[in-house]
């Protein structure tokens, strides 16, 4: 399972903090939704370093050292969050060939429009966000498309009081569209701070208040790590096409 996070310098966390805390909650890999976040990893400045919790700064390793340090994959996504759907489709042509996870914020009906019908995006992350709404069209089109829809738990881990309520109402709502229309999905904690990383039974207990199962939760997380193997999979020197694959065979004999 994985769990997509913001890192530094959109988060409050380095890649390598939220790396290690994942790790120990029991995830296989980080998506890093933060254009900026693999840089910085790889570099000793501008935020290249993190308290290593004993008053001591440590160097931030690049994503190859996380990975063997922690053990954990850490996949290297963008998370575009445009004005409208003009800038959204320039930002995704910029980045969708130098990212193996693309995603884009919706929010705006004009912006959840866009990103469902684009088959070159990853996921829709927080459709329901800002007063934004969600139908069994636009579901139909994300399933058409392949276009993952994201159940964000933040503000139902995090909120209080009145928000609170609204999220969990908005999740349900997203989540009778979404199973109703067979559309793919993904599950996160939407994770600005190693902090606010949880693990995956909290979020079954979180999504089965709202209606999940236990099972669809874990495969939400899940589908992150098939988005990451199946993107690099495409990016691969010898991929033609899904199933097909440049290379030796054997001829019979």
């Amino acid at each position: 399972m994985y769990e997509a996070v913001h890192a530094y310098p959109d988060g409050a966390a380095t890649v390598a903090r939220h790396a290690a805390t994942a790790a120990r909650h029991g995830y296989d890999g980080v998506v890093v939704r933060t254009r900026d976040a693999l840089d910085a990893a790889g570099s000793d400045h501008d935020g290249g370093v993190e308290d290593g919790g004993d008053g001591h700064e440590n160097p931030v390793s690049a994503p190859a050292a996380i990975r063997e340090e922690y053990g954990i994959d850490v996949v290297d996504a963008v998370e575009i969050d445009a004005d409208d759907p003009t800038s959204a489709s320039g930002a995704v042509g910029n980045y969708r060939s130098d990212r193996t996870a693309l995603c884009v914020v919706g929010g705006d009906d004009a912006l959840n429009r866009f990103a469902v019908e684009q088959a070159r995006i990853d996921a829709l992350v927080r459709p329901m966000s800002d007063g934004g709404d969600f139908n069994h069209v636009l579901a139909k089109a994300a399933r058409d498309n392949g276009v993952h829809v994201e159940f964000d738990f933040g503000p139902a881990l995090r909120a209080t009081g009145g928000k609170r309520v609204r999220a969990l109402a908005d999740l349900r709502k997203l989540r009778e569209i979404v199973s109703d229309c067979d559309a793919p999905y993904v599950v996160s904690a939407n994770a600005r701070s190693h902090h606010q990383l949880r693990a995956p039974c909290e979020l079954v207990a979180v999504g089965e208040a709202v209606g999940f199962d236990a099972e669809t939760v874990r495969e939400g997380l899940r589908a992150w790590g098939d988005l990451a193997e199946r993107n690099r999979e495409r990016r691969s020197e010898g991929f033609i096409q899904p199933g097909v694959r440049r290379g030796r065979y054997e001829e019979d004999g």
